[in-house]
């Protein structure tokens, strides 16, 4: 089974025969013990750390449809290597700007989109509001607010709402996390150990919804809700909206609450707050077993990872594109 793989340190990547090298060196540049990964084994790579490899290996890479991400020191994320798009179809993708190029079509599409991510958080509201937290008055704002989701006429206005959902979904957090403090949401950069966590995790999911599009006929660079850009996977940010609160915020809840991270995996950074390698670690292993986690399909009658979720987000949206079935958000049911 292929899984990802993780390259926390800096060092050189290279392959031999059907095998990938990864000798890491220490902070003095000294070379440490290497790796040895059977390329048959990758899903793909995560690089945290500078990356030395060539075009050979970059080329053996995409010939077994492997990806890789990077991100900075400041766990900012970087940019993506993917292979070719051997799946890209003319038909679909001319579906897609003509759903993007159309407003009412794009609109009808952003508003799914926000209103499955919004359902989702009240789920997650909801669920510590039976455990003792009185979530009440924020669950109750952020359903009236969902009410407007489909008044809304622009995506600006769209936006607005989301904003505004958000904000009172993120007060909550206070109230569910024990031991820390969030404050306000802080991005660029995060002020707190919270905020820490959120930008991670939202990078992490964001990756995955990037390998989940890539496996598709989709075109990440065309999206409904966030605008197009030029030098970014817009359609991932949009699929991101959905998942992050199941997938990003439960983990962050579990690690936090259960004090599988605590205060010392964190570092200041010239008012930045950034995880600590062996924080990163932790957060990583509980994101990726959220990820392996199943679920009963309702429609499918069979179980299925939340992971292979995703990929199902972007053939339901395939279809709706191309006219075949129309476009319903995935909400948690349980």
């Amino acid at each position: 089974m292929k899984k990802t793989y993780y390259l926390f340190n800096p060092g050189r990547l290279s392959r031999k025969d059907n095998t990938l090298i990864f000798v890491p060196v220490d902070e003095e540049g000294n070379e440490l013990k290497a790796k040895y990964i059977p390329v048959e084994m990758v899903d793909h790579l995560y690089v945290f750390g500078s990356l030395d490899a060539n075009s050979a290996l970059y080329i053996f890479l995409g010939k077994n449809q492997i990806s890789v991400h990077f991100f900075d020191y400041y766990e900012n994320y970087t940019g993506s290597f993917n292979p070719r798009d051997y799946l890209l179809a003319g038909k679909v993708l001319v579906a897609q700007t003509k759903s993007y190029l159309n407003n009412k079509k794009r609109m009808e599409i952003a508003q799914k989109f926000i209103d499955g991510a919004s359902f989702n958080m009240l789920k997650n509201l909801k669920y510590y509001n039976s455990r003792g937290k009185d979530l009440s008055p924020l669950i109750e704002t952020i359903e009236n607010y969902r009410g407007s989701i489909e008044e809304t006429k622009t995506i600006e206005e769209l936006m607005g709402i989301e904003g505004n959902i958000r904000h009172i979904y993120y007060d909550a957090f206070n109230l569910i996390i024990n031991d820390f403090e969030m404050g306000g949401r802080t991005k660029q950069p995060p002020r707190n150990e919270v905020n820490a966590l959120i930008s991670f995790g939202n990078m992490m999911c964001y990756s995955e919804c990037i390998r989940a599009i890539h496996m598709t006929q989709l075109n990440p660079t065309i999206s409904f809700l966030h605008s197009p850009g030029e030098r970014r996977f817009s359609l991932s940010l949009d699929l991101a909206e959905i998942f992050k609160p199941i997938i990003v915020d439960r983990v962050i809840f579990k690690v936090l609450n259960k004090r599988e991270i605590q205060a010392d995996d964190f570092e200041m950074k010239l008012n930045k707050v950034l995880l600590k390698e062996k924080g990163k670690k932790t957060f990583i292993q509980s994101f990726e077993n959220r990820l392996q986690e199943t679920i009963q399909h309702r429609s499918l009658k069979r179980n299925v990872s939340y992971k292979h979720l995703i990929k199902l987000e972007c053939y339901k949206l395939t279809k709706h594109i191309i006219g075949i079935e129309e476009y319903k958000p995935f909400k948690a049911w349980w």
